[in-house]
């Protein structure tokens, strides 16, 4: 293929146009089929695409490309209260031969930590929590549905609340959001990140001279001007600071969270397992007052359903500070120690929201080896997941496993982990399951993983 050819056709995979991207995927798969590598061990779980806000702008078709081109041995998408992007992620990997899984991440209310912060610093009893494995949509006009829905009006009601809220303080660059802040998502399901970017470039065209746009901020921020004009330099960090005197906690749009302004936790973790998915922890790094007895926290999750853990590992490794970071491996080592006693699979990803953050976690170094092996362990169970739950009805959570299991968790673990390690799915072997029924599929993906090949 050619080079030029090849850019052309990565940069067509993050078009907001669903047939654009398919079709330049399926060209670069077609292409390039014989230099892709071979997988290695190495896993980005949590990655979040433009249906909620990625860094790069990359699309569930971009993501996959990424992780395939890169060698990673699996990857899973994660956007924020929307479940845009499941169909093309898992086509994507069928398309490329990567396995693949599907999340879905918000905000929820926990009221028995009503008072102190969990893993949304400055938010007391706000809760980022997660449903992992998702292997398909809830069905048009179901119950799981409706619930959906009413996560992204409800998403979409906070960034109005919030738009209107800063708006008033700052007539000279309010924002139009249906003009300005919906047309960022190809969802129209835009983040508190997307309103951020908005009101950045609206200051931009508001205040054409260098010199007033940073005063602007500056007075804003409490800072000088020079150092606006430093910040500016880069677009993250610039962002970041105009997020923190916006939208967080302190700033002029920031309206102090309510158990009515977020779904409570154990309405999320129901709607979860009605989706046949897996409720998931999302942990921040052990230093908040929420966090600091971690068996405490863990333990009023799970009481309400979840039954898996998301790290993202950066937050405790990547540190400057020798003491601090001491402090949160320490965290790290506790939480790792829980999850391990109750045989939680562990979830781990970089997100890819932020500038800076890697495209995937280096876990053999140092601080992450001693759980290399639970991190790879984590993502097969959830390939696995997606794999029982799409094809053979047979998720994690369902009725059917916890008949066959019981409470034995390290023997479903083993199982679901074995399906994961099935060499990626193909679109032929994805159609052949399909047109197997459950039962059948059932059969064959439990004969395949015994044989660690696949038996279709």
């Amino acid at each position: 293929m050619n080079p030029s050819d090849n850019t052309r056709l990565i940069e067509q995979l993050d078009s907001f146009d669903l047939d654009e991207r398919a079709q330049a995927l399926k060209a670069l798969a077609m292409g390039c089929r014989t230099i892709l590598p071979e997988p290695l061990p190495r896993v980005n779980m949590h990655l979040h695409s433009f249906f909620s806000y990625n860094t790069k702008g990359y699309s569930p078709s971009r993501i996959a490309w990424e992780a395939r081109r890169q060698g990673l041995f699996a990857a899973g998408l994660c956007d924020f209260d929307v479940l845009d992007g499941l169909e093309e992620f898992l086509a994507a990997g069928q398309t490329l031969g990567l396995r693949a899984t599907v999340n879905l991440e918000t905000r929820a209310f926990c009221r028995d930590y009503a008072q102190v912060d969990i893993n949304s610093p400055g938010e007391p009893g706000v809760a980022y929590i997660m449903g992992a494995g998702f292997a398909r949509s809830p069905t048009p006009g179901s119950r799981a549905a409706a619930t959906l829905l009413q996560y992204r009006r409800q998403a979409g009601e906070r960034n109005r609340s919030l738009v209107a809220r800063i708006n008033v303080r700052l007539p000279e660059i309010a924002l139009d959001y249906d003009a300005d802040v919906l047309p960022l998502s190809p969802g129209a399901c835009p983040t508190e990140r997307h309103i951020i970017c908005a009101y950045r470039e609206k200051a931009k065209a508001a205040f054409k001279k260098p010199v007033a746009l940073f005063a602007f901020w500056a007075k804003m921020m409490k800072a000088g001007p020079s150092d606006v004009e430093t910040w500016s330099k880069n677009i993250s960090v610039m962002e970041d600071k105009i997020r923190a005197v916006l939208a967080k906690s302190g700033g002029i749009g920031y309206e102090r969270p309510t158990e009515k302004t977020f779904p409570p936790v154990d309405e999320f973790a129901a709607w979860v397992r009605e989706c046949q998915a897996m409720p998931m922890a999302a942990w921040l790094d052990g230093t908040t007052r929420g966090e600091a007895d971690s068996k405490a926290m863990m333990e009023c999750l799970r009481e309400r359903g979840v039954c898996a853990l998301n790290i993202i590992p950066d937050r405790n490794h990547r540190i400057a500070d020798p003491a601090m970071r001491a402090v949160k491996l320490q965290k790290l080592a506790e939480i790792m120690d829980l999850a391990e006693k109750w045989q939680f699979p562990v979830n781990i990803g970089t997100e890819m929201n932020k500038d800076g953050q890697p495209f995937v976690d280096d876990t053999g170094s140092e601080a992450l080896r001693p759980y290399h092996a639970a991190f790879m362990r984590g993502a097969r169970i959830m390939v696995g997941q997606t794999l029982l739950a799409r094809y053979a009805n047979f998720a994690y959570v369902s009725a059917a496993a916890q008949s066959e299991f019981g409470n034995n968790a390290r023997q479903k673990n083993d199982f679901f982990e074995a399906v994961g390690l099935l060499p990626p799915l193909t679109t032929v072997f994805a159609d052949k399951l399909e047109s197997l029924g459950p039962d059948k599929s059932s059969a064959c993906l439990r004969e395949s993983a015994r044989r660690c090949s696949w038996m279709i």
